[in-house]
């Protein structure tokens, strides 16, 4: 138990407390300490029944069971490897622009769950996290499964069919990828390649709470540090190789 206690407390913060509530949340439907019902997303039960815990609570709530046992581990495992890998890569050092890049993903798949009728977010927001992990990556050399090789660019199309063929569903990979290259062209693509304005900005509530531990507080709209750096080994112009520079986890 120590060592599940070590492997645990190893994890960092923000994906720690997102993975233990993926885990948890599901757990409590399934022993039935609260009913399901209670933890999907319902647009009539949110906006007209004032039940403002159900966007918060589909983000973590899968329905395990025999037939989605598989796909809920699998897509665990997913938001272990690349939350970590963009925690303590990317976004090293700055919690709260990772948290404010989490946030934005979160409302924006809350506002497509409600329109489209969705009742489960977990597995677009681990797809929109993904997805940024790959374009900041794109041309790392990633394995899958069999020994298949292919650049990280490619990997949230190859997760997308895997999820589909194990019993997923290609809609909510869809918009977890859609809204990861929303997050991805505003934050770095367009102002950064395009010279255009920044439309994101992490707030400055979040800097105050968590504070940055490396080079002070970031300036409203503009790119952590260890991002810009990439973006100026590779000329300050064109297309960039955003994974350059970058200190992540090994592969």
């Amino acid at each position: 138990m120590s060592d599940i206690g070590d492997w645990f407390r190893s994890i960092p913060a923000i994906t720690r407390y997102w993975f233990a509530a993926t885990v948890a949340v599901p757990l409590v439907g399934k022993l039935g300490l609260i009913s399901p019902t209670y933890l999907i997303l319902s647009p009539e039960a949110f906006l007209y029944r004032f039940q403002i815990w159900r966007p918060i609570t589909a983000t973590f709530y899968f329905p395990v069971g025999p037939g989605t046992g598989f796909l809920y581990l699998v897509n665990l495992y997913f938001l272990y490897q690349y939350s970590t890998r963009l925690e303590t890569g990317a976004f090293d050092g700055r919690p709260a622009d990772y948290l404010f890049m989490l946030l934005f993903n979160w409302i924006c798949i809350v506002i497509t769950g409600l329109a489209m009728d969705m009742q489960l977010l977990m597995i677009p927001l681990i797809m929109s996290v993904l997805y940024v992990w790959a374009q900041l990556n794109r041309d790392m050399i990633v394995s899958f499964w069999f020994g298949t090789r292919f650049k990280a660019c490619y990997l949230p199309w190859v997760i997308l069919g895997f999820n589909y063929i194990i019993g997923g569903s290609v809609i909510n990979e869809l918009i977890g990828n859609l809204v990861g290259h929303l997050y991805f062209f505003l934050m770095f693509r367009y102002p950064m390649d395009l010279g255009g304005r920044n439309f994101l900005s992490t707030p400055q509530f979040l800097y105050h709470w968590l504070p940055n531990r490396r080079g002070g507080v970031s300036g409203f709209g503009v790119p952590p540090a260890n991002m810009r750096r990439a973006a100026d080994q590779n000329g300050g112009g064109g297309r960039h190789n955003w994974g350059q520079g970058f200190r992540l986890g090994d592969q």
